[in-house]
C-alpha cells in the first residue's frame, strides 16, 4: 500500500472534512492498515509532497506541503457532503462566480495575507441563482470547482425543482388560488405550515382558495418550509402614463430591464454607480402604468424627481412627492416608507391601482416600520439595493416580499469599465502615545470602543491622506466631537443629523458641483444621498456598525469613471481590526479586492523616513471577516450621529 498517491490523500482530506489527517484517519479512508498508511505518508513526505506536525499530546498530523505555499496562489477545496467550499487566496473571478450560488460564511486565519474564504451552498442560494436553468448553474459550479461532485450536483438539481412546486394565480372569477404540484404538497406542507385564516377553502386535491390579504404570509411560510412560491397573480396594471426613456441603457441595464419584465417582480442587486435608478426608469417606461416609488428619506424623494425629469419625457406635473414635507398623490408618486406604512395614509395608496411599485434601498423592507408598505401589491414590483445583507439575517424577506434577485456580477461591471472598482485598504493605526493606549486598556465595554474609534492619530492620518490625493473626498465618522475635530483639521464642513435640512442640501450640492473638495459626514451620508465623483472615501469610525453600512460607505466612490479609493482606519490591536474586516466582507464577496496595511508608530515612522522608507507594513490582500454581529455597538450612544 506504499504506492498511495497525493491525490488519494486529498480525497481522504475531503472525505474527513479536515485539513489535517492522522495516519489512522488516512488508513481508514483508504482502507489500509495504519502501518501501511504510516509508510506511505513518510514516502510522500520524503518526496516533499507532505509535511508533518508533532503535537505533544496528540498523534502526528500530516498536511500537503503546497498548502504552506498558498500565500501566493489560489486553491479551492470542496466538501460536498457539507456543501461547503474553502478557498485560499481566491481570485476576483472565483469570488464573483461563487457569489452566484453560494453564501460567504466566514474567513479563516489570523494574520493578514493568510485568510481564506468559507462558502456554503444553501437552498435559498440555489433558488435565487441568476441562471435560466439548472444546467447553466451546474456548468458555473464546474467552472470553479477542481472536479465534478455528482452528489452535490444532484442536490442542487433537487433544490432547483423545489422552487417551482407552488404557485399563486388569479382564478377567472377573480379570487386568488394556491396551486401545488402534488396533492401531498398541498395537504402535508401547505395546510400544515400556513395560518388557519390563510386558506378560505379547498378547490381540488392540489388547489386552494386563499385569503388575498394573507399572500405575504403564505409566501414567507412556504419559503421557510423550503418551497419558494411562483407568483403569477393578475395584479393591477394601473392607468396608463405617457413616458419614454431619453437615456440609452447600457447593455447590462437593458438585460436587467428585460429580466424584470419577464418575471414581473424582483430585486435589482448592483453596486453603487451602476445605474440602478436609470434601469428602474427604463422599467417604468416599459410598464407604462401609474407608479409608486418608495424611498427611506425626503432627500431621496427629491433626487428621484430630478432623475425622472432628467431621463424621461414624463410631464413634471404628473410627478408628486408624499412625505412629511409634501402630500402630492400623482400618477407617479414618490413616498417614504414610513408614510406609506401608516394606516391613515396607506388607505390612499391602497385605493390607487399601481402598475409598478419600486422599493428603493430595498434592504429596509424587512424592518417592521417598512414591512407595512411592502404589503402594497401591484403587477410589477421592483426592489433596488446594493446591499441586501442584513445583520438580523432576514434578508430573505426582501425576496419573499418583493421578488427574486436580479443583477449582474459586480466584477463584470468592473471589467467592462462601467463602474470604477474601488481600491479598498484597511489601514491599522497605532495609538498616538502610551497614555492614550493605557486609557483604552483600563476601560471596558462601550468606552473602549469609543476610545478606539476616536483615536487622535486618525485625524493626522486623514490630513495626510487628503494631502496625497487630488479630487473630492468624503470622511465618515460616527461621533460628533470627532467630526468637528476632523472638519477643523481639514478645513471642511461637517454634515450631521443636527445640520438643518436646508443647509445640508446646500452643502451636498456644493460638493456635487465641485465647489467643495471635502466633506465630513455622519451616518446621514451612509445611503440614499447622491454624492457622485468622490475619488476618496475615508471611514474614520463607526466600525461597530453593520456590514451593509460598510459597503454603503465604500460604495460612495464606485462611479463609472476615474480612480476610486476607500481607506478604512482602525486602531491596531483593538476590536476595530475585526470590525473593519467584517464590514468589508460584503465587498469582498462581490469580487472587490481588499488590502491591509499596518502603520508603524510615530517614532518608527520618523526613523523609517530617515532611512528613506515609507514606515508602513506590507500591503496584503484581505478577505473581510466573519459576519457574526456583536453587542458592542454604538447605536444608543448620544454622541453618535
Amino acid at each position: 500500500m506504499t504506492d498511495l498517491s497525493l491525490a488519494e490523500f486529498y480525497d481522504a482530506v475531503e472525505a474527513e472534512g479536515r485539513p489535517l489527517l492522522t495516519a489512522g484517519q488516512f488508513a481508514r479512508r483508504v482502507d489500509s492498515s495504519q502501518a501501511d498508511a504510516d509508510e506511505a505518508l513518510a514516502r510522500l513526505a520524503a518526496d516533499g509532497l507532505l509535511e508533518r506536525v508533532d503535537v505533544e499530546t496528540d498523534p502526528v498530523v500530516w498536511y500537503p506541503t503546497e498548502w504552506g505555499e498558498l500565500a501566493s496562489r489560489e486553491r479551492v477545496v470542496v466538501f460536498p457532503e457539507r456543501r461547503e467550499i474553502v478557498v485560499d487566496r481566491p481570485t476576483q473571478y472565483t469570488q464573483a462566480r461563487l457569489s452566484q450560488f453560494a453564501h460567504l460564511v466566514d474567513t479563516t486565519g489570523t494574520e493578514p495575507g493568510t485568510r481564506g474564504y468559507l462558502y456554503r451552498i444553501r437552498p435559498e442560494d440555489v433558488w435565487s441563482a441568476p441562471f435560466d436553468g439548472v444546467a447553466d448553474l451546474i456548468l458555473s459550479m464546474r467552472g470553479v470547482f477542481p472536479r465534478r461532485y455528482e452528489g452535490l450536483e444532484e442536490w442542487v438539481e433537487s433544490q432547483w425543482k423545489r422552487a417551482n412546486r407552488f404557485r399563486l394565480y388569479t382564478h377567472e372569477d377573480g379570487y386568488v388560488v394556491l396551486a401545488a404540484a402534488t396533492d401531498d404538497l398541498l395537504g402535508n406542507v401547505a395546510m400544515e405550515k400556513l395560518d388557519e385564516d390563510a386558506i378560505r377553502a379547498p378547490i381540488s386535491d392540489t388547489e386552494a382558495w386563499v385569503n388575498e390579504d394573507a399572500v405575504a404570509g403564505i409566501k414567507r411560510a412556504l419559503y421557510e418550509a423550503g418551497y419558494p412560491v411562483v407568483d403569477e397573480r393578475d395584479l393591477e396594471s394601473g392607468d396608463p402614463i405617457d413616458a419614454d426613456l431619453t437615456t440609452d441603457l447600457r447593455e447590462y441595464q437593458q438585460s436587467w430591464v428585460d429580466s424584470f419584465l419577464e418575471k414581473q417582480a424582483g430585486v435589482l442587486v448592483g453596486p453603487p454607480g451602476s445605474g440602478k435608478t436609470v434601469a428602474a426608469l427604463g422599467a417604468l417606461t416599459e410598464v407604462g402604468g401609474e407608479t409608486l416609488i418608495l424611498v427611506p428619506s425626503r432627500e431621496l424623494a427629491g433626487q428621484w424627481r430630478e432623475e425622472i425629469e432628467r431621463h424621461t419625457t414624463v410631464d413634471p406635473e404628473n410627478v408628486g412627492e408624499y412625505h412629511g414635507g409634501r402630500k402630492e398623490l400623482r400618477p407617479i408618486t414618490i413616498a417614504t416608507y414610513q408614510i406609506a406604512g401608516m394606516d391613515r395614509h396607506r388607505k390612499l395608496f391602497d385605493e390607487r391601482q399601481w402598475g409598478l411599485i419600486v422599493f428603493d434601498e430595498a434592504h429596509h423592507v424587512p424592518a417592521p416600520v417598512f414591512r407595512q408598505s411592502a404589503a402594497l401589491q401591484s403587477k410589477h414590483r421592483l426592489g433596488l439595493t446594493a446591499t441586501p445583507v442584513r445583520e438580523s439575517d432576514d434578508e430573505t424577506d426582501i425576496y419573499t416580499l418583493i421578488g427574486p434577485p436580479l443583477g449582474t456580477d459586480w466584477s463584470a461591471l468592473f471589467d467592462a469599465g462601467f463602474v470604477a472598482e474601488p481600491e479598498v485598504e484597511l489601514r491599522y493605526l497605532p495609538w498616538d502615545d502610551d497614555m492614550a493606549e493605557n486609557e483604552w486598556a483600563n476601560a471596558d465595554g462601550r468606552e473602549r470602543h469609543v476610545l478606539a474609534g476616536t483615536n487622535p492619530r486618525k485625524v493626522e492620518e486623514i490630513e495626510r491622506l487628503l494631502d496625497e490625493h487630488d479630487g473630492k473626498a468624503l470622511v465618515f465618522v460616527d461621533y460628533l466631537d470627532q467630526g468637528d475635530a476632523v472638519a477643523d483639521a481639514i478645513d471642511a464642513a461637517f454634515v450631521s443629523g443636527e445640520t438643518p435640512h436646508h443647509r445640508r442640501e446646500r452643502l451636498f450640492e456644493s460638493f456635487r458641483t465641485g465647489d467643495r473638495e471635502a466633506l465630513v459626514v455622519s451616518r446621514v451620508g451612509d445611503e440614499g444621498i447622491d454624492l457622485p465623483n468622490a475619488e476618496l472615501a475615508v471611514v474614520a469610525s463607526g466600525l461597530g456598525g453593520s456590514r451593509r453600512q460598510g459597503a454603503q460607505r465604500a460604495g460612495r466612490t464606485m462611479r463609472p469613471v476615474g480612480r476610486a479609493e476607500v481607506v478604512v482606519l482602525a486602531t491596531h490591536g483593538t476590536s476595530e481590526e475585526e470590525f473593519a474586516r467584517r464590514q468589508m466582507r460584503h465587498l469582498a464577496e462581490k469580487g472587490v479586492r481588499v488590502h491591509e496595511t499596518v502603520v508603524g508608530s510615530a517614532d518608527a515612522a520618523e526613523e523609517a523616513a530617515g532611512k528613506d522608507t515609507d514606515g508602513e507594513g506590507a500591503d496584503n490582500e484581505a478577505t473581510g471577516e466573519a459576519d457574526d454581529e456583536t453587542d458592542d455597538q454604538v447605536g444608543d450612544d448620544p454622541s453618535v450621529e
